[in-house]
């Protein structure tokens, strides 16, 4: 009767010895920071004179052809993203305003918020916050479609100007 229990025990542990079986996986996930601006090339943005004495400035139409693309893998219990944007110089006398729409496009996660109409400066200032693990899609028509525009905001400090190049740098940080 022992033997019988022993042999019966000694079966049902083979048996559940054999039901499953484990592979170990090695998965590396690594922290990403990615931005880009697309379509690259330069931007051209003109005033045009008065044709009548009195009349103001006319600004020009804003433009809306570039697009912030990003991938963003943040480490476990890390800080959401920013993208900032900060300009080389001010020309005085005239704004230069940028303003992220919302994210578009082939992207998937938690993709950034955008911070409404910010004027430039030589100082970073935040432009789409919140971006966790996220990526937006590549190219135009995907990620947060820029508007930069220029407005006069004191006729007092504006001089007669033409080609003045203004870079406008973007930084992806916590």
């Amino acid at each position: 009767m022992i033997v019988k229990e022993h042999i019966i025990g000694l079966i049902l542990c083979m048996i559940t010895g054999t039901l499953y079986s484990q592979t170990l996986i090695a998965v590396t996930l690594p922290v990403v920071t990615l931005l880009d601006v697309e379509p690259t090339g330069t931007i051209t943005l003109n005033f045009t004179a008065p044709t009548e004495a009195g009349q103001a400035l006319t600004a020009p139409a804003a433009n809306t052809t570039k697009w912030i693309n990003y991938t963003s893998a943040i480490a476990s219990g890390g800080l959401t993203r920013r993208i900032t944007a900060s300009i080389n110089q001010v020309i005085p006398g005239v704004n230069i305003g940028i303003q992220a729409a919302a994210a578009s496009g082939a992207g998937s996660g938690t993709l950034g918020t955008s911070s409404g109409l910010v004027i430039l400066s030589t100082t970073a200032a935040t432009i789409i916050t919140g971006i966790g693990g996220a990526f937006t899609g590549t190219g135009a028509n995907n990620g947060h479609r820029l508007t930069i525009s220029l407005s006069v905001n004191t006729y007092a400090n504006l001089s007669a100007r033409t080609n003045t190049p203004v870079v406008i740098t973007y930084t992806i940080t916590e």
